[in-house]
C-alpha cells in the first residue's frame, strides 16, 4: 500500500483536515444509517490506515453523534454547516473519509457497493461495480 496525503474540508471553510495514510479500500455504503448521514442514496467513503491525521483549522467546530445501539456507527459533522468530516479511530487504526469533503479527487476508485439489501429503490446503480448485500468480510 502506498501512503498518500488527504485533504478537505467542509462547505462553509471552517473546518479543515490533512491525513497521510494508505488507502484500504473505497465503497458506496448503502446501509439505513449512510443514508440517513448523507442525505442521498449512499454514502462514498475511503477508509485508510492513518500514518497521521490533523485537523488543520476549526476543530472546536466539529460535532459528532454514535447511534446508541451501533457498535461502531459515528457521524463527524461540521457545527456550522452540518457537512460530513472524517471519523477518525485511532484504537481501531483507521479513518473513514466521506470522500465528498476531498479537495481533490483521490487516485483510489471505488471498488464496490455494501449494503445492498437495504438499498433504496431510487438509489444509483452501477452494475460494473461488485455489490454486497452486507459487509463483505471482516
Amino acid at each position: 500500500m502506498t501512503s498518500e496525503t488527504f485533504t478537505g474540508g467542509c462547505l462553509c471553510g471552517s473546518v479543515r483536515y490533512e491525513i497521510v495514510g494508505s488507502v484500504r479500500t473505497f465503497l458506496h455504503c448503502h446501509c439505513l444509517r449512510c443514508r440517513k448521514s448523507s442525505g442521498t442514496g449512499h454514502a462514498s467513503n475511503l477508509i485508510i490506515e492513518p500514518e497521521t491525521a490533523k485537523w488543520v483549522a476549526g476543530e472546536d467546530q466539529l460535532a459528532s453523534y454514535k447511534v446508541p445501539d451501533a457498535d461502531r456507527f459515528r457521524t463527524v459533522f461540521c457545527s456550522s454547516c452540518g457537512s460530513p468530516l472524517p471519523r477518525i479511530s485511532p484504537n481501531m487504526s483507521m479513518a473513514v473519509i466521506p470522500a465528498g469533503s476531498l479537495d481533490e479527487e483521490p487516485a483510489a476508485k471505488p471498488v464496490g457497493r455494501i449494503f445492498t439489501a437495504s438499498k433504496a429503490s431510487w438509489s444509483c446503480n452501477d452494475v460494473e461495480l461488485p455489490s454486497w448485500p452486507e459487509y463483505p468480510g471482516p
